[in-house]
C-alpha cells in the first residue's frame, strides 16, 4: 500500500470520487491524501491542528504545518474484519483527543471481548507501536452484561471526565461503554447505556456532545436494511433516552458538531448500496430530521472538524479511483 499526497483542486479531479450537491456549499473539498488502507476514523490534535488517521494496521498523523504530509504514528496494529455484504479489514477506529497530547484509540483489530481502548502520548511526531500505549482501559468480556463480550468501538466522545464509547459487540443491548478518568489517567472500560433495549435498532456508531451537554448518538441499524438509521440523545448522567427520530438514512457511521456554525453533519457508508455513501447536514426539527445532502463520497466513515470549522473525512473508497482518502471540507 502507497499513500499518496495530493491537492488536487478542481472539481474534474474531485468529481471522481466526490459529486458536490446543488445546496450553497461554497468551499470545493480536497483530497489531502489517498492511497490508505481502509481508513475508518478521524480525530484533529488541538493546538497543532495536526490529522490523525486510523487505518488498517496503523494511525497515520497529517501535518498541517506541512501542508498535511503523511507520517505513521502508530503502527503494528492486528486486523479484523467488519461488516456484511461488503467486508474490510479494519484495525484502530474511534480516535479522539483526551487533551492536546493524548490520544485516545478505540479498537476495532481485535475479536468481540479483546477489544480494548488505548491512549498515546503523540506530542512528538515520532512513530511508536501498538505497544507504547501509555494507558489501555478494557476489555469488556463475555458475561452476564455482554453475551459474546464488546467489540468494535467505532467513535469516542467526552462529557466532564467521562469518556463515552460506542460498542458493536452484543447486538441486544447495543452498549455504550464508559471511561471515568481521575486527574487525567482513565479507568476500567463499563458498559453504560443500553441503546437497544431503548431503541429497538442495532449498533451504535456515531456520537457527539449537544449544546446542552447531551450524548447525540446516531443508531447505524441493520446493513441489509435501507433508511432506518436514526439520531438518538442521551442523558450522560442518568444514561437515560431523551429523544429518538427517524433519518431516513440508511447506514450513519459517524457524526460530528461544526465549531464553527453549531450544524450537526453525519456520514452515511450505505451498506446497502455503497454508490450511495454520502455526507449530509442533519438539522433537527421538533420530531423530525432534515437531511441535506453535501456530497456524495464512496464509503465514508468518520468526520472530524478543525477549531475552523474545516471538517476532514475519511473514505474507503476503491482500488480504481485512488483507495481510502483523507478529503477536506472547508468552513462548514
Amino acid at each position: 500500500m502507497t499513500v499518496k499526497q495530493t491537492r488536487r483542486g478542481t472539481l474534474a479531479a474531485f468529481a471522481v470520487m466526490c459529486a458536490l450537491a446543488t445546496n450553497g456549499i461554497a468551499a470545493e473539498p480536497e483530497i489531502l491524501v489517498e492511497g490508505l488502507d481502509n481508513p475508518a476514523g478521524v480525530a484533529v490534535q488541538p493546538g497543532t491542528g495536526d490529522v490523525f488517521v486510523a487505518t488498517n494496521k496503523a494511525i497515520h498523523r497529517l501535518s498541517k504545518k506541512n501542508k498535511y504530509k503523511a507520517s505513521v504514528a502508530v503502527n503494528g496494529f492486528s486486523t479484523d474484519i467488519y461488516g456484511k455484504g461488503p467486508k474490510y479489514n479494519i484495525g484502530p477506529l474511534g480516535l479522539l483527543f483526551l487533551d492536546p497530547n493524548t490520544l485516545i484509540v478505540g479498537g476495532g483489530d481485535q475479536v468481540d471481548g479483546e477489544e480494548v481502548v488505548r491512549f498515546y502520548d503523540v506530542k512528538k511526531p515520532v512513530e511508536q507501536t501498538m505497544s507504547d500505549a501509555k494507558a489501555v482501559s478494557g476489555p469488556i468480556k463475555a458475561g452476564k452484561e455482554s453475551a459474546k463480550g464488546e467489540g468494535n468501538f467505532y467513535a469516542l466522545e467526552i462529557v466532564d471526565k467521562d469518556i463515552f464509547v460506542t460498542c458493536n459487540g452484543d447486538d441486544t443491548k447495543g452498549w455504550i461503554s464508559k471511561i471515568e478518568t481521575e486527574s487525567g489517567k482513565p479507568g476500567p472500560l463499563t458498559p453504560a447505556i443500553a441503546t437497544k433495549e431503548f431503541v429497538q435498532v442495532d449498533a451504535p456508531c456515531g456520537i457527539a456532545v449537544s449544546k446542552d451537554g447531551k450524548l447525540v448518538v446516531s443508531q447505524m441499524g441493520e446493513v441489509n436494511v435501507a433508511g432506518d438509521s436514526l439520531l438518538t440523545t442521551y442523558d450522560p448522567d442518568t444514561g437515560k433516552l431523551v429523544s429518538s427520530i427517524k433519518t431516513g438514512i440508511s447506514d450513519i457511521v459517524e457524526i460530528a458538531y461544526s465549531p464553527k456554525t453549531g450544524k450537526l453533519y453525519g456520514v452515511d457508508f450505505s451498506w446497502v448500496d455503497t454508490s450511495k455513501g454520502a455526507l449530509y447536514e442533519l438539522e433537527v426539527k421538533g420530531d423530525e430530521v432534515k437531511a441535506t445532502k453535501i456530497a456524495d463520497i464512496d464509503k465514508p466513515t468518520a468526520i472530524a472538524f478543525d477549531e475552523a470549522g474545516n471538517a476532514f473525512v475519511t473514505a474507503i473508497g476503491s482500488p480504481d479511483n485512488g483507495g481510502g482518502k483523507v478529503l477536506l471540507f472547508k468552513g462548514l
